[in-house]
């Protein structure tokens, strides 16, 4: 069943607030459906990211995160185990996950959604629409220097406006977790696969979330309507590009602005 746990793993029965819920049965899906069906759309409720060992076509899909802003609360969907049943299950409304992500009515914010679509497409057919993607509203604000897009650590360290204290711990979990699954650090990404999951993994994934309603806000109250257009249209071509028999998720090239972006 689905378990409710606070902000250092223990469970919601030992007492606290619950920071996050791991879903990896078909009626804790069909409940979670239903709650983000209910979520406000302005500004958007819906934060995902998803996690996996070479997370692409050619890889696999083991978790998806969504943080519901609203709600203060992640879901964090074992997609491993679950497999389809984690898009496909309706819940009481009639209402499954996979309806959420492809509505173009219900916005869902990613930071650069092409691999994750890319994942989704291939191994779901999941056919995203809806997105704002962080890592084009951030490229949108600039006044300078639209050549090449950021990662989401240097977005949150330069931009999200967080306290001496909360940085570091946003450093430290995100360099505990990057060194469990980093190959180049001695780790891997089977880590992902691996259950139960670590804490100290179940923590990146929560925080790789958790941020980004706060850099949307920062970000939106930036841009203007021009250039809300432009990022709108232009995650739509990340996700139509995604799905191409010839995308390829890695290398330079992804670290490259959109075409034209940058002699506007």
């Amino acid at each position: 069943m689905s378990m409710l746990y606070t902000a250092n793993g223990t469970s919601l029965a030992a007492g606290g607030s619950p920071s996050f819920e791991l879903v990896n049965t078909a009626a804790g899906v069909a409940s979670m459906a239903d709650e983000l069906l209910d979520l406000p759309i302005s500004p958007p409720s819906i934060y995902v990211d998803l996690e996996g060992e070479y997370l692409s076509r050619m890889g696999t899909v083991s978790i998806l995160q969504i943080y519901a802003s609203s709600k203060k609360h992640t879901y964090i969907v074992d997609v491993r185990l679950l497999g389809a049943q984690a898009f496909q299950t309706n819940g009481a409304k009639g209402v499954s996950l996979r309806h959420i992500l492809e509505s173009p009515a219900i916005p869902k914010v990613f930071f650069d959604v092409r691999n994750d679509s890319d994942a989704l497409y291939s191994h779901f057919r999941v056919d995203l629409d809806g997105v704002h993607d962080l890592q084009l509203m951030e490229l949108a604000t600039r006044s300078f220097n639209r050549r090449t897009v950021a990662g989401l650590g240097k977005c949150v360290e330069k931009d999200a406006l967080l306290s001496s204290a909360d940085l570091a711990v946003f450093k430290q979990t995100k360099e505990q977790g990057v060194r469990l699954f980093d190959p180049s650090l001695g780790g891997s990404y089977a880590v992902f696969n691996q259950r139960p999951l670590s804490q100290a993994i179940l923590d990146y994934c929560v925080q790789d979330v958790e941020y980004l309603p706060r850099l949307w806000n920062i970000y939106n109250s930036k841009m203007s309507a021009v250039w809300r257009q432009r990022v709108l249209q232009e995650g739509k071509e990340r996700v139509r590009s995604s799905q191409s028999p010839i995308y390829n998720g890695k290398g330079r090239h992804m670290a490259l602005a959109p075409t034209q972006w940058a002699a506007y």
